[in-house]
This record gives structure tokens, C-alpha cells and sequence, in this order.
């Protein structure tokens, strides 16, 4: 059971937590602020009484044999009463287990670190292993340079060795380079250990500097992380090293790993700066929601258009344009790098209104492959009396050229060559290709929406299991869910584009078809939130930010998870889920 760290805020694999000393530590952070802890046992040298096979260290660079987590600290605890401290397993990256401690130190880094295939998978193969609330320690490789890429993979604890012994070498550590001391006119940081002359300046002064800069580089990881945007400066910081650079790319290809810990929804934008972009979790989450999950409704033709820089789509002025030729005879579908196809149902659904890219008026070939990947499947999936494409020729009109050719389709082009989607002339003929096409109703659009979101978030078909007999009240965006009854089932939330359920729609949920999300806790009645020690069970699906039941012998609930559910299972510290409406059985 882990009682020495907790974990606060996660951003993917990366996670802000808390190393409970007489003087807490925030992480991602160095060990070395640890052994300056008069209090910690790694800071302590003593003799590990002998017992089992497990691995405990004392000190960050000293492993003991023999000497469970227990033996040990009941046995420090005789010299030191008055001291909490954290227990800490020697572990290899190729067959690390359950030590029962608070932190995990992997043994084998320095021979990985360099490589990026074998970075990524040392770390998974750790992190899959020991429990979701333990603290994961690189010793001896963390550079102001690599640290961000290795805190986004999922490390939390690093001492500051390697880049002080660099400065003992005369080596001048920054985030994107090593310059030789000899080499520097002038020093590029103000750092107290920088604030001397240049002349005055020593190895041992290069020492500090390092240090300093890797605490600082940590500082912003924090930063980002508990802004959600660890990866928009991921993205560009491991561009400084190739071995960075292949790092990040094969981490994006360990799936179910980052998948598992990267939340359905936040508040944080994504700048799409780079192809790399393509690759993120959410990114292609969305894209594979939209075209396994995503069924259009609506009888009408097909409008293919450009997205816009203003989101959602709808606010823009180019698309209001749109919707003033179109006036609800077809249904609209958004064309984008990187999201991919939007259908304006999902407009709102996190990542399709959190992204800005970069515009340029010129796609690459992985972005024109990614989004006619994207637009192929979704065509093959749904049905459409006609599909037009009112979309200039700026990779656009390839796009859709490619998938009319693969899928042998034959596609309306409203836009003239070189014209621009919002011409007179080109709105004229989008205007005619739409003649005699009969309007659907707000009803139909908002009862659509609400299908869809609930496909998107819960699977396929959990729209229709769920909404089919429903009324909506307000307004779009902001729609909500009744029954033939008036009783409210549900109200969508315009921030995120998804679905929070009342208690009556949560028994709707649990009693329909619909994939259901539960939490099984033990008998308590929950007010406010479910701490991770109260959870018996919670499904593997479940994701940060998702709608979950939750449920025990004394409650029934609906709420937000803010844990994966393995996690939830796995914690012995932290908020499992936030409550939103609870009953008493």
C-alpha cells in the first residue's frame, strides 16, 4: 500500500504528484531535494535486516538485498520514531514486479537511455507492472535537455548526477544543447551560479548551473502539466535530440498504454505545430470514434467543407455563410488537419473546438493521407443519397479526390478551380446542387446531436438504446434530455460536447444496451467525491473525464471519473471520482 505519494494531476502518462516527507515534495522532481531531508530514510545509512527476495534502497544510488517494505520500516522506526519516510524498490526495466513500496528505481537505465525504442519500452514495462499510484525514479541520466521527454513517458523522480558531472567536465548544459565551457563568450542564463564574470566562472560554477537548469526545466513540466499541454512542448523540445525525437514516436506507438491514461476531455488547447500532431492519443481517438461509432441520421445529401480557425465551426462567419445556402437540407461535415472529419454534431466534442493549427494554405502528404484515411472510413460507414464538396483546391479537393477514386463514388465539386468556398459564385452553386431537397427539423437536429454524442462517449449504438424516445428542451448548444415524461435524463455540456446524466438517466444507462461505465464501492453513501480506497472494482474502459455509475451496498451515483479504471483499483490514495447526484438505497 503506497503511503508516501500521491498522485494529483495526470497529463497522459505524466503525472503532478506529491512525495510525503516532513517536507513534501511536488513531482516530477529531483531526488536530490529528497536526500536534503533530514527526515527520509534515503537519506539514512543503516543496515536492512534480511529477509525476502525484494529490493529496498537506502540511498538513491545503494541497494540492498533482502528486507521487506514492512521489516524495514518497522525496524527504522525503533531509531526513528518521529520520521515518516518512503520506501523505495530496485527494480530492472525487463522484470519488475510489485514490490509493495512507494517508489521504483529501475537499475538499468544508463544502458537504455540514448535509445528511444528501448527508453520506451523500459518505462512501459515498469509502469504496466507496479501500481498506477507509485513513483517511478530515473537515476543518473536526467539532462535539462531530455527530462520533459522523460517525464511525459510516465518518470516522476530524478536526482541531478548526470548533469552535474557534466559541469565537472566543463560541460554547459541547456534545453537544446551541451556546449563546452571553453567554447562560451558569454553565458546564456541567469541563474545565481551564471551571475559572476565570465572569466570568474569554474567547473564547479558549471556544476551549479546544470543543476539549476534542470530544476527549472522540471519547474515548467510541472507547469504543463497541470495544464494539460505537456505535450504541445514535448513536441517541440525532443526536436534538440534524434534520439528524443524517436522516443516520443515510439511512445505514440505504445497504444494502449498512453490511451489508457489520457483523458477524453480537458480545458487545455492543442497547438498542432508539427506532423507529430497526427499521432497524439486524442487526435487519433477522435478519429476512430468517428468512424466506428458514428452513424449519420439524417437522410439528407452530404456537404463536405473547410474547417475554420473560430470553433466551434458553426460561430464562424465562413460557415454561417454556409448554413445560409444550405439552410438544414443536408448535413454538414467539417474537413481538417489534424482532427480529421467533423460531423457537425460533434463540433463541440473534445479535441473538434480545442485545437489551433498551423495555416499555411499548403497540407503536407501525411496530413492529406491521415484525413483521407479519416474521410475513406467514414464514407464507407455512412450512407449518403449524394456527397458534395464544397471545398477549395489547397489539398482539399485532393483529399476528397483520392476517396471518390478508391471508393468509386461520383462527387458534386461546387467550388470553381482557384475559387474560394465563400465566392458568390461558388455559394450560387453549392445553392443549386441543394434545389428541391427538403429541410429536417430542430427537433431532428437536436435529438441527432444528442444520439451522437452518446455514440461517441459510450459505443456504438448507445445512442439509440438510450435516446430514441426523448424530448430536448433550451437551446444548442446547451440541449437537454427528457423523457416522455418530462423527466430529465440528461443535459449536454457545450464545454466539452459530451453528456452529464441525472439519476434517472443513469438507470436508464445501466438498465438499456448501452456499454455501461460502473465504479463498485463499498458501503458508504459518497458526497462529493469517491477517494480511490473506497473503490472495489471499476471497469477497464474507463477513461479521465468519462460519465460513470457508481454504485455499492448503501448508494447509487452517477459521476465523472478523474482516474482510469485500473487505477481507481490500483490507488490507495486520490480522488477516484467526483459525485455529481448520489441516492441513498
Amino acid at each position: 500500500m503506497t503511503d508516501y505519494f500521491e498522485v494529483h494531476e495526470r497529463d497522459g502518462a505524466a503525472r503532478a504528484g506529491e512525495l510525503r516527507l516532513e517536507s513534501p515534495v511536488t513531482t516530477p522532481a529531483l531526488v536530490d531535494d529528497v536526500l536534503e531531508d533530514a527526515g527520509s530514510l534515503w537519506s539514512a545509512e543503516r543496515e536492512v535486516p534480511e529477509g525476502d527476495d525484494s529490493h529496498l534502497t537506502v540511498l538513491p544510488h545503494r541497494a540492498f538485498p533482502g528486507g521487506t517494505t514492512d521489516e524495514v520500516r518497522e525496524s527504522f522506526a525503533v531509531d526513528h520514531p518521529d520520521v515518516d519516510y518512503p520506501s523505495v524498490a530496485v527494480v530492472s526495466s525487463e522484470d519488475a514486479d510489485d514490490q509493495g513500496t512507494d517508489a521504483y528505481a529501475v537499475s538499468d537505465v544508463q544502458s537504455i537511455t540514448g535509445h528511444g525504442a528501448a527508453l520506451v519500452e523500459a518505462v512501459v514495462n515498469v509502469r504496466e507492472a507496479i501500481p498506477a499510484d507509485t513513483a517511478l525514479y530515473f537515476s543518473g541520466v536526467a539532462t535539462p535537455r531530455n527530462v520533459a521527454v522523460l517525464a511525459y513517458a510516465g518518470v516522476d523522480l530524478f536526482d541531478a548526477t548526470a548533469a552535474v558531472v557534466k559541469g565537472t567536465e566543463g560541460r554547459y548544459l541547456t534545453t537544446d544543447e551541451a556546449y563546452f565551457l571553453e567554447d562560451l563568450e558569454e553565458l546564456p542564463c541567469s541563474c545565481p551560479a551564471c551571475q559572476q564574470p565570465r572569466e570568474e566562472f569554474t567547473r564547479e560554477d558549471c556544476a551549479e548551473h546544470n543543476r539549476n537548469a534542470l530544476a527549472a526545466e522540471l519547474g515548467i513540466v510541472r507547469r504543463r502539466i497541470r495544464d494539460g499541454r505537456l505535450r504541445d512542448y514535448v513536441e517541440g523540445q525532443a526536436r534538440h535530440d534524434q534520439w528524443l525525437t524517436a522516443a516520443v514516436r515510439e511512445l505514440d506507438s505504445q497504444w494502449s498504454y498512453l490511451e489508457e491514461r489520457t483523458p477524453i476531455l480537458r480545458d487545455a488547447q492543442i497547438n498542432a505545430a508539427t506532423e507529430d500532431t497526427l499521432r497524439r492519443v486524442e487526435i487519433q481517438r477522435f478519429a476512430d470514434r468517428v468512424t466506428t461509432r458514428y452513424r449519420n441520421r439524417f437522410k439528407n445529401p452530404l456537404v463536405l467543407v473547410p474547417c475554420s480557425a473560430t470553433k466551434p465551426y458553426s460561430e464562424s462567419q465562413s460557415h454561417g455563410q454556409f448554413h445560409d445556402v444550405i439552410q438544414w437540407r443536408a448535413h454538414l461535415v467539417s474537413m481538417t488537419s489534424p482532427i480529421g472529419v467533423v460531423p457537425q454534431e460533434l463540433e463541440t466534442t473534445y479535441p473538434a473546438q480545442h485545437y489551433d493549427t498551423v495555416v499555411t494554405g499548403r497540407w503536407s502528404e501525411d496530413e492529406k493521407q491521415f484525413v483521407s484515411e479519416v474521410l475513406r472510413r467514414y464514407l464507407e460507414r455512412n450512407d449518403y443519397p449524394e456527397i458534395i464538396a464544397h471545398v477549395p483546391d489547397e489539398g482539399y479537393r485532393d483529399i476528397v479526390s483520392r476517396v471518390e477514386e478508391a471508393l468509386d463514388l461520383d462527387i458534386t465539386y461546387t467550388v470553381p478551380e482557384g475559387g474560394h468556398p465563400t465566392d458568390d459564385e461558388s455559394l450560387s452553386n453549392l445553392g443549386t446542387a441543394l434545389d428541391g431537397e427538403l429541410k429536417y427539423s430542430k427537433r431532428e437536429r437536436e435529438h441527432n446531436t444528442v444520439r451522437a454524442i452518446a455514440d461517441y462517449l459510450l459505443g456504438d449504438g448507445a445512442g439509440d438504446d438510450l435516446f430514441e424516445d426523448i424530448q430536448t428542451t433550451s437551446r444548442y448548444p446547451k440541449i437537454q434530455v427528457r423523457d416522455s415524461e418530462e423527466t430529465q435524463l440528461a443535459t449536454m455540456v457545450p464545454q466539452y460536447g459530451t453528456l452529464s446524466f441525472t439519476l434517472e438517466g443513469a438507470r436508464r444507462w445501466v438498465e438499456s444496451d448501452a456499454p455501461a461505465k460502473r465504479v463498485e464501492i463499498d458501503g458508504f453513501v459518497p458526497h462529493g467525491s469517491v477517494l480511490a480506497p473506497g473503490v472495489v472494482d471499476a471497469d477497464d474502459e474507463i477513461r479521465v473525464g468519462d460519465e460513470v455509475v457508481v454504485e455499492g451496498p448503501s448508494a447509487f451515483a452517477i459521476g465523472r471519473a478523474e482516474m482510469f479504471g485500473r487505477e481507481m483499483c490500483e490507488s490507495s490514495r486520490g480522488i477516484a471520482c467526483e459525485i455529481r447526484h448520489v441516492e441513498e438505497k
